[in-house]
């Protein structure tokens, strides 16, 4: 499933624990770990600054992004490692990385901000997360983030769609291989079912909505049970992305693969 991990960093400590979830990962499925700094010449020399930067700068940038690779390699220290300081535009380098060097998962710390320092430090691994053509593992440095020797819950929310499908061949083999428990999830959006006359729903669509979720989640606890893999299953009516969050936190889940 995985034989190289491109693991992007920027020295802070949410790109070390994506670091930690990289190394299992890489330990497990026999990969090799691609570190790799990105040096951001046009944001160094900022936006007044038709000359650019000179070399000296731009030999000290490098030399932090060394720094950076440095702090994170212990993370990572039981794979292979190969570690690139690359000039050029952070989110799209990554991406011409992780295509030149065939990679299978991205690895990324975020550090989960809102408003205007989201739109300035959340930007690279957004847009990498929306154009990256192989999965990309997000990662906050929190007290419940450090994987310790693998993880033990997996949940898998599904609609049923292609895009969702997908996901579940990767948690699936995570699971195999992390002797992990799945749990599939399905949430009916409660804001969508209430749009309806007065806000009122249906008895007969709420049997569908509730049948068809049962039917797309005891599709993976089956492709589970064929591969050996325990899973359980849930349907619930509400808002979907606050009710993954609640159902994450529940039974102590240690990877969200969706």
């Amino acid at each position: 499933m995985y034989d190289t991990v491109l693991l992007p960093t920027d020295g802070s400590d949410h790109a070390e624990r994506a670091g930690v979830h990289a190394g299992l990962l890489a330990q497990r499925f026999g990969a090799t770990v691609h570190v790799l700094n990105v040096v951001d010449l046009q944001s160094a020399a900022g936006p007044m600054n038709a000359g650019g930067v000179d070399e000296e700068y731009v030999q000290r940038l490098e030399a932090e992004g060394e720094a950076a690779i440095a702090a994170v390699e212990p993370t990572v220290e039981d794979a292979a490692v190969e570690t690139a300081v690359v000039r050029g535009r952070p989110s799209q380098t990554i991406l011409d990385y992780a295509a030149d060097h065939d990679a299978d998962l991205l690895a990324m710390g975020t550090h989960g901000r809102t408003g205007i320092r989201r739109y300035i430090a959340g930007s690279v691994v957004e847009h990498v997360v929306r154009h990256a053509s192989v999965p990309v593992l997000t990662v906050r440095a929190t007290e419940t983030s450090h994987p310790g020797d693998g993880y033990e819950e997996i949940l898998v929310p599904t609609d049923g769609s292609e895009p969702a499908t997908v996901a579940v061949e990767h948690a699936l083999a995570i699971a195999e291989r992390m002797d992990a428990r799945i749990h599939a999830l399905n949430v009916a959006d409660a804001a969508t079912l209430a749009s309806g006359p007065e806000g009122q729903v249906s008895p007969d669509v709420l049997d569908e909505l509730r049948a068809r979720g049962e039917r797309v989640t005891d599709e993976i606890a089956t492709a589970a049970a064929d591969r050996g893999v325990d899973a359980t299953t849930a349907v619930r009516e509400g808002l979907p992305a606050r009710d993954i969050l609640d159902y994450a936190a529940d039974p102590d889940v240690d990877l969200i693969t969706m």
